[in-house]
């Protein structure tokens, strides 16, 4: 079903022989009317007849069964057929699904939120707010002086929502070298304004050269950054080598991934200390506590994508995962818009800067369809980027 409570979502029902419903998440932010559509016309009529207790049996015949494989249309598909039927397992068994994947190995979940202003000054009252509510982990994101638009900031707006609703993607001017001039000052400010032990994080997003991040992440060891997000493009993952010969500030990166084949080499090298690949883009718990196992082994921590354009699903899904398995660390939480609430009722709590799922059976989070009939689907794009000399550039 595509709905739109605040923002697009797009929620997978599968339903048993015997009537339980298992709810999983498939949303692709600008890309949702794609991925309804793969499932649509290509998984629900495969999973008809099929055994719902055979979860990893399933997840092999969508991914393997198919010769188009990977990608991130088909990877949230089946992704969101993974979270429905581990729904479906902990509402059969009476049991909250991180029972199922072992049992807690920590009481409770680090998560992390986002602290934005167009100004430092705004940026720190935002600090501060956040750390009122009890966060010990914080995303601080800011304006560049002499730009219009920024990632992770809006002007004159409490909560940074990428999207918009428009037939075609809103064009953010960018400039990388006024960027590498602010981001060091802006977050030394923060640093003072804060002390030593806040866990600070920042995201660059996929805007610099290898160079240019290696340098901005050696400009920022005194800091301490908890770590630096998406320095560069991920799919040039050689371009970490580089990062790492100049740098000690920890790396984190992986959010576009899909697989533990677009993991796997980073994690081995030890070229990043966190691996932020999102429970349902990369296939479901199923395939994420792969990854998650492998980055254990080599002392890389999972830190689950969690902005607000993926569904508390998801969300569910990825504390269940988190607080299961020992290579989970730390959740990015955004929040999501007062309206979710009337369309997805959820058990997982935040308390104290920590998120706990809840004893609910199965992923704990259910799928109101009444109340999302009320927020019809609207089409909505992330931007895209241009240089001063209009030329694209990497958003």
């Amino acid at each position: 079903m595509l709905t739109s409570p605040g923002r697009n979502y797009v929620t997978l029902k599968v339903t048993t022989d015997d009537g339980i419903v298992g709810w999983g998440d498939a949303t692709v932010n600008g890309r949702e009317l794609a991925v309804a559509s793969y499932l649509r016309d290509h998984i629900a009529p495969l999973l008809v007849g099929l055994d719902a207790d055979r979860i990893e049996d399933t997840w092999q015949y969508l991914y393997r069964g198919v010769y188009w494989r990977r990608g991130p249309i088909t990877m949230a598909a089946i992704g969101a057929v993974d979270l429905a039927l581990w729904d479906i397992k902990g509402k059969a068994l009476n049991q909250p699904v991180y029972q199922l994947l072992g049992g807690k190995v920590r009481d409770r979940l680090l998560a992390y939120t986002h602290a934005t202003g167009w100004s430092t000054p705004e940026l720190l009252e935002s600090v501060d707010a956040i750390r009122e509510r009890g966060f010990t982990a914080i995303r601080a994101q800011s304006g560049v002086p002499g730009l219009d638009s920024v990632y992770g900031v809006q002007r004159h707006r409490d909560a940074y929502e990428p999207a918009s609703r428009g037939a075609k993607p809103v064009v953010e001017v960018w400039d990388t070298e006024a960027y590498l001039r602010h981001a060091p000052v802006m977050l030394a400010e923060v640093r003072d304004h804060v002390g030593p032990e806040l866990k600070l994080l920042h995201d660059a997003h996929h805007r610099l050269t290898p160079i240019e991040a290696a340098r901005l992440g050696k400009e920022l060891e005194p800091l301490r950054l908890f770590w630096l997000e998406d320095v560069t493009p991920a799919e040039n993952q050689q371009a970490l080598d580089l990062v790492r010969q100049h740098t000690t500030t920890p790396l984190a990166i992986g959010e576009v991934f899909n697989t533990i084949w677009d993991c796997k080499d980073l994690i081995i090298g030890q070229k990043i200390d966190y691996v932020r690949t999102c429970v349902m883009h990369a296939g479901g718990i199923s395939h994420v506590r792969r990854i998650f196992d492998l980055a254990n082994l080599y002392q890389v921590k999972g830190a689950p994508h969690g902005p607000s354009d993926v569904s508390p699903l998801t969300m569910a899904a990825s504390v269940h995962l988190g607080i299961s398995n020992p290579a989970g660390a730390i959740q990015e939480y955004m929040g999501y818009p007062r309206e979710v609430s009337e369309v997805f009722h959820v058990s997982y709590e935040l308390v104290d800067g920590y998120l706990v799922p809840g004893e609910a059976p199965g992923l704990g989070v259910e799928f109101d369809e009444q109340a999302a009939a009320g927020f019809p689907f609207e089409s909505a794009y992330l931007p895209v980027a241009r240089d001063r000399d209009g030329s694209m550039h990497d958003w």
